[in-house]
């Protein structure tokens, strides 16, 4: 097989990477996709980074084993944690990792005043630290883990009771500080991005990054000449076959039953599971 026409590979410990994987359907609709969510382990943001990069080795070899030819850190407790080691371990492989869009909230506050939302191992990453210490001179940064807000959303419960309290919990005190810019650290906040504007008002930004980093695939695509090419046979009755191929290692129904949530798409969903630190189906 021509090695672009090989699929990109996505994972996160949960359905929050599929923010990142919507954003890479509408960037680049034509490739070949296989996005893994490592839900008997979420989340991953209260584990050891040393658990979490064991984690995404594993994983990696696994997408490995599936032909990926380009794999998407869609987390950024993993991307903190592994993204280094990964790039070290695999370099026969381009990653793509998530960073907190510090730089971009820096660039538009006017306040000079920044919230960032993420979890404890984000927070306690080099990568993090590196990009603060690049980009945020001159910016206050006020950070919040969100307790319990991973789990909320792997529940569905976007707009609940619950939700709202650990979001007007983490908001409130910044608001009364006056940030005007909210970054996403984690892939799984998207989601919530309506009630987090409910809470913060109009005139503060909510930074989601995942199109940027759909923006990054395309362009390492385009650099290694690694764009899908359309085969013969690929196109039945008007329309591309399935190029899209969802894995969970949690509940498979309930990842299918968020999926027209979250993506409005139903793919369907198949099981993976861990045997000691390898993956099988």
């Amino acid at each position: 097989m021509f090695l672009g026409n090989r699929p990109i590979g996505i994972f996160d410990s949960g359905v929050g990477g599929l923010s990142v994987f919507k954003a890479i359907r509408q960037e680049k609709p034509a490739e070949q996709l296989i996005y893994l969510a490592d839900q008997a382990h979420v989340p991953y943001g209260i584990r050891s980074l040393a658990e979490v990069r064991s984690y995404s080795e594993a994983i990696t070899r696994f997408l490995l084993d599936q032909g990926c030819k380009l794999i998407v850190v869609a987390c950024n407790t993993a991307s903190a944690a592994a993204l280094l080691s990964l790039r070290k371990s695999f370099p026969q492989i381009h990653f793509v990792g998530m960073e907190p869009a510090i730089k971009p909230a820096a660039e538009v506050t006017r306040s000079g005043i920044v919230g960032v939302l993420a979890t404890p191992a984000t927070f306690q990453g080099d990568l993090y630290a590196s990009v603060v210490e690049r980009f945020a001179n001159g910016v206050r940064l006020m950070q919040d883990t969100c307790p319990g807000l991973v789990s909320q959303i792997e529940a569905g419960q976007l707009e609940s009771l619950e939700t709202r309290k650990i979001l007007t919990a983490a908001l409130r005190p910044m608001i009364d500080q006056g940030i005007d810019t909210v970054v996403l650290g984690c892939t799984h906040y998207p989601f919530v991005i309506p009630l987090i504007q409910q809470i913060a008002g109009p005139k503060v930004r909510v930074i989601d990054p995942a199109p940027a980093v759909a923006r990054q695939v395309g362009r390492l695509l385009e650099q290694n000449h690694l764009q899908y090419q359309e085969a013969e046979g690929s196109v039945e009755d008007g329309r591309r076959k399935t190029q899209v191929k969802l894995l969970t290692t949690g509940e498979r129904d309930r990842f299918q039953e968020l999926l027209p949530r979250l993506i409005d798409e139903n793919w369907p969903v198949e099981l993976v599971h861990w045997k000691g630190n390898e993956l099988f189906y």
